[in-house]
């Protein structure tokens, strides 16, 4: 190695190392910025010629960091998140968009309510949903900015809790108990449950069986039975009377209604501020 040279690299170099180091190799790095191998493998010696350190060792089948590059690395990536956070939070502008998605069901009980609030607090923000038929399509869905139900731990994504699920025994004004109960299958805690907290020893006999709390909701307020209902997702009709809870003890579970993102978005904080006026509309609607 050349000897090295004092000051700071040039910030294109670290840029390449930052990738091929996060990525495994020079290829991988050459095709997230559109360069080529030799491009890449240019910097990098550049760089390693700079530091007088090698950062990288070459191999047929590859590349692997060294000692000196992996320990490097996480000071690099440190670096460069914080003067792109810094530099978005001084000259970058206003998100004037909102992109949210989740479950059809989680978006008209918990994200349509929140909407007055939300824009009332941001007016100059556009709000964008995408509905998800089933919550496995999560998973591959690009809008970052999601709607979770579960117990707020997914790799790789932070969360913050909008409402933990309750459940209560619900039917349309004029039912009571004894009224045929709807099922509804799934991970939610079940009628024989909630019989053993509420210490029923009988239950009704019910004819319809939901795999969708949404569902489940809907038909109890046609009339069609008791269900036993998500507090959370059956608000509105609570609150306008479609709905009414029958005097019978509740179920509190273990999981909740959440508002996640990946842990490398929302750096600046201006995203962070619209992720929690948004956050706060989401509480105060559910």
């Amino acid at each position: 190695m050349d000897k090295k040279k004092i000051g700071l690299p040039p910030l294109d170099w670290l840029r390449v190392f930052e990738a091929a180091g996060r990525l495994g190799g020079f290829s991988a790095a050459a095709r997230e910025f559109g360069l080529t191998q030799a491009a890449v493998s240019q910097r990098i010696g550049n760089l390693e010629a700079w530091l007088g350190r090698s950062l990288f060792v070459r191999e047929a089948r590859g590349v692997s960091l060294t000692i000196e590059g992996e320990s490097y690395l996480p000071l690099v990536q440190d670096s460069l998140q914080a003067l792109e956070r810094n530099t978005e939070d001084l000259f970058g502008k206003s998100p004037r968009e909102l992109r949210v998605a989740g479950l059809s069901s989680h978006i008209h009980a918990l994200v349509l309510p929140a909407l007055p609030k939300f824009l009332e607090a941001q007016p100059n923000v556009r709000v964008m949903t995408d509905s998800m038929a089933r919550r496995a399509s999560l998973e591959e869905e690009r809008t970052w900015l999601q709607i979770r139900y579960g117990r707020g731990v997914w790799p790789g994504r932070k969360a913050k809790l909008i409402a933990p699920e309750v459940l209560a025994p619900m039917a349309a004004s004029g039912i009571k108990w004894g009224a045929p109960l709807i099922d509804l299958r799934g991970e939610r805690p079940g009628w024989k449950d909630w019989a053993q907290v509420a210490g029923v020893d009988e239950l009704p006999a019910g004819r319809i069986s939901f795999d969708s709390v949404g569902h489940a909701i809907t038909a109890s307020r046609q009339g069609m039975g008791i269900a036993l209902g998500s507090l959370p997702l059956a608000s509105g009709s609570l609150k306008t009377g479609q709905l009414h809870r029958l005097d019978m003890p509740e179920l509190r579970t273990k999981d909740g209604y959440w508002l996640t993102w990946p842990e490398d978005r929302a750096r600046s904080k201006r995203q962070r501020a619209l992720i929690d006026d948004f956050l706060q509309a989401l509480r105060g609607g559910a």
